[in-house]
């Protein structure tokens, strides 16, 4: 069942730029309200335990080290048909792959820094939301 709501966080690399003001008017401009959000640094246990799906993954390790690196900004976002629609608005993975216009392509420049991080499921949004908000953080 579809919900109204999804989970992003600002990475490292588009806090450390100054993207966030540009990158938080384009998810305003397309129609999302922001529920919760918070500038704040993962530990290496929070990234570990956040992306731990990716554990057994040659990545990992240097995906916990970008994580962990400078501040991200973590938003819940309110929206009908919110998943799919954030993941349309990010783009791809990959930048060089990202259509014209999303935030990807606009502020990633690679698939290691790519930006933005969306959920890809309506479960998974509800599970990271509550890892980086408890319910009287949310409005």
């Amino acid at each position: 069942m579809a919900t109204n709501r999804t989970f992003t966080m600002l990475k490292p690399d588009s806090v450390e730029k100054g993207y966030t003001g540009a990158i938080l008017e384009k998810i305003n401009a397309a129609g999302f309200r922001i529920v919760a959000m918070k500038k704040t640094q993962m530990t290496v246990a929070d990234a570990e335990e956040f992306y731990a799906v990716h554990n057994e993954r040659p990545f990992f390790g240097e995906l916990v080290s970008f994580m962990t690196r400078g501040p991200i900004v973590a938003v819940i976002l309110e929206k009908e048909n919110a998943v799919e629609d954030f993941r349309v608005l990010i783009g791809a993975t990959n930048p060089a792959d990202a259509a014209e216009g999303t935030i990807r392509k606009s502020y990633a420049t690679s698939m290691g820094e790519n930006a933005v991080h969306g959920s890809d499921s309506d479960e998974n949004a509800a599970i990271e939301g509550a890892f980086h908000f408890s319910g009287r953080e949310m409005f």
